[in-house]
């Protein structure tokens, strides 16, 4: 499965290693921002005594310039997620390009499965974590590999039409180790606590009435934005 070592991807691969899955996990260096993330995917692939690798497409980064998160021209904009502050924030076609590689990699080793972590909170923003996005593509990966796909062959999002705050209550159940994940933008020494993804990740866990682990270097009072 995609593990980007953020609360997500993480919550879907305890899921499934509950499940009694032999799991898998892949993280892709693109030239994003910052590398906190794939430590944390490491390190969860650690506890998890799961495979882990991090496939190298750091000059990708370089070709998708204009991203807050690819780009250290673009500020990363602080506060909720809106249609019109967020848009920096989007990378052109990453899920594509992740899920691309995560198949092949898992049609290649055999593998009966392909899992990412887009949550319905991400359908504004985000065109590649829509429901349309995940049915077409998952229907592009089974024409572009018929004859070679393993029985019963599945591309999954188990949590495609559920709020952060119901992810982050399936991970306490799970026993998910939230402070191993990372969510924030910025990739300093501790979240931030005002970017976009650290104020969801902060009212996800006071709306699902869980105790927040997570270091933030700013106050914020949650629902202000500010």
């Amino acid at each position: 499965m995609i593990a980007s070592g953020g609360l997500d991807s993480t919550t879907v691969a305890f899921r499934l290693a509950s499940q009694g899955v032999q799991v898998s996990l892949l993280s892709v260096d693109y030239g994003q921002r910052h590398r906190k993330e794939l430590d944390c995917a490491r390190r969860i692939a650690g506890h998890l005594g799961a495979w882990h690798e991090v496939v190298d497409l750091t000059g990708l980064g370089r070709l998708l310039a204009g991203s807050a998160l690819t780009d250290a021209a673009v500020r990363v904009p602080d506060g909720h997620y809106t249609a019109a502050s967020m848009r920096a924030t989007v990378v052109p076609n990453r899920n594509a390009i992740l899920l691309s590689i995560a198949a092949g990699t898992a049609i290649a080793a055999g593998a009966d499965a392909v899992a990412f972590g887009a949550h319905a909170g991400d359908h504004t923003i985000y065109p590649d974590c829509r429901p349309e996005f995940f049915e077409q593509f998952a229907a592009a990966i089974r024409t572009g590999n018929a004859g070679f796909l393993p029985d019963g062959f599945q591309l999954l999002a188990p949590f495609l039409t559920v709020s952060k705050a119901d992810i982050v209550e399936a991970a306490a159940k799970l026993g998910v180790p939230f402070e191993l994940t990372w969510s924030c933008y910025k990739g300093d020494a501790v979240h931030c606590g005002t970017c976009g993804t650290c104020v969801e990740r902060r009212e996800a866990f006071t709306v699902a009435g869980v105790a927040d682990p997570t270091v933030y270097a700013a106050a914020l009072s949650v629902g202000s934005g500010r």
